[in-house]
């Protein structure tokens, strides 16, 4: 990677730990959650700010957007829907097998109107003990919700190359898994793609390349579809919690970063009090893939 310097990152928000991302390209805003601070807030690309909802909720850890302008947001309980146009708000789901649910960290569409999404549990994660393994599940335009894959030590970023029928899910504290797609949308043949012990959210390019960010981590961690590591993306943040793409030319770049020690504060139940978290603004010498909208029927 080349062309990328500290120098080209702008700060355009700032919270406590800043964590789900979305760019809105209908709105021209891109809207994060603060995981600690509570709430999810909308910031243009120059930082004018654009609007906030959800103020006392925590944990969400996962952003993005429905076909009709509603914004998903993941966390306790399940996965929310706000429409920030008409003050409205529900639930998408917050039962899974009959129970209510524990948490849902990343969400990704699943190219059909529905969701992939990715479970955590988010009650030992708030009383600072170890997490108990986590599930990959797909939500249904119709909000079926079947169940993938079980197992997987912490469920994070995630990613689903359509074209290559490929899907990937960040386990926070060991790797990268990448899964075979079929038809039906099921998955299989899970195998480790990156070993990495710090992973945390991901996103595409257009030429099917994996960007990874890292909890402990400073830059974004590239690999090639056939697994090559790529030269990797240097930033002037402490840590990266998550990155999407943007623009007109899905050019631009959005991290949110976090203190260096931030993630293990919150894994050992530390408290985070400063506002030293930030969502940067950035321009990469190759274009992203653009995250549909999922569309779900909300009304």
């Amino acid at each position: 990677m080349t062309g990328m310097t500290t120098r080209a990152f702008d700060r355009i928000a700032s919270g406590l730990y800043l964590e789900g991302l979305a760019v809105d390209r209908a709105r021209g805003v891109i809207w994060y959650s603060d995981v600690i601070g509570g709430g999810i807030h909308g910031v243009t690309p120059d930082g004018t700010p654009a609007g906030s909802f959800n103020a006392g909720r925590m944990w969400t850890g996962g952003v993005m957007l429905n076909h009709d302008g509603a914004v998903l947001s993941s966390g306790e309980g399940g996965i929310m829907w706000n429409d920030p146009a008409k003050g409205r708000s529900g639930w998408l789901i917050d039962t899974l097998d009959g129970a209510p649910v524990n948490g849902i960290n990343e969400m990704v569409p699943d190219g059909a109107g529905g969701i992939f999404f990715g479970t955590n549990d988010i009650e030992m994660v708030i009383k600072g003990e170890a997490t108990r393994p986590t599930e990959l599940w797909r939500l249904t335009a119709d909000r079926e919700a079947i169940k993938l894959a079980e197992g997987i030590g912490f469920t994070n970023g995630l990613a689903y190359d359509a074209a290559r029928r490929r899907f990937y899910c960040n386990d926070t504290f060991h790797g990268t898994w990448v899964f075979d797609v079929a038809d039906d949308l099921t998955l299989s043949n899970k195998t480790e793609f990156l070993a990495k012990e710090d992973v945390d959210g991901m996103a595409l390019d257009a030429a099917g390349n994996l960007w990874i960010t890292g909890f402990r981590s400073s830059f974004l961690t590239r690999v090639a579809p056939d697994g090559m590591l790529l030269d990797r993306v240097e930033t002037p943040a402490g840590s990266i919690t998550q990155l999407r793409f943007g623009g007109a030319d899905m050019r631009d770049i959005f991290f949110n970063s976090v203190p260096a020690d931030g993630g293990d504060t919150l894994k050992e139940g530390g408290e985070i009090t400063a506002r030293n978290s930030f969502l940067f603004r950035g321009r990469s010498d190759v274009p992203g893939l653009a995250i549909a909208p999922a569309r779900f029927d909300l009304a």
